[in-house]
């Protein structure tokens, strides 16, 4: 299992403890989570044609959003790579998942210029997890309180 899979079971995790009720979220963590989705990156459909830089600076932008958020709010961003999300997952655990993939996004945007671009197919995952229907855009819509 790789980072982006295992950022996928932490967001699951947050997501249905939500949706089944374990979770339910602050006044403070549905701002955090309005500010989150009013400062995000507009959808742009990944392109071959897009510069690396663009691409991979689109998913660091992701980490460089919410280290202050979760700061902010108090909550501790957590290592996702190897470990099982702690249950019932919250905004901790949400946050996390994202961060992680903005952090790699942020790793390859540092070694671009010595090692070139990373696989394609991996950055394709990166972005399919934070652009799009379904994913971290759409953040807002997941939660039901």
């Amino acid at each position: 299992m790789d980072t982006i899979d295992h950022a996928w079971d932490w967001w699951d995790a947050a997501i249905e403890d939500a949706q089944e009720g374990r979770w339910t979220r602050t006044l403070t963590e549905r701002r955090a989570m309005d500010d989150l989705a009013a400062a995000a990156p507009g959808y742009v459909p990944p392109s071959t044609e897009l510069p690396w830089s663009f691409r991979l600076g689109r998913i660091a932008a992701w980490a460089e959003l919410l280290r202050p958020v979760a700061r902010a709010g108090g909550w501790e961003l957590a290592a996702v790579t190897g470990a099982a999300p702690p249950r019932p997952a919250g905004m901790a655990e949400l946050l996390s998942a994202i961060h992680a993939v903005g952090e790699l996004g942020e790793t390859w945007l540092r070694r671009l210029p010595a090692d070139g671009p990373p696989p394609s197919r991996t950055v394709v995952r990166a972005e399919s997890f934070l652009f799009g229907p379904g994913t971290v855009e759409d953040l807002r819509q997941f939660f039901y309180d």
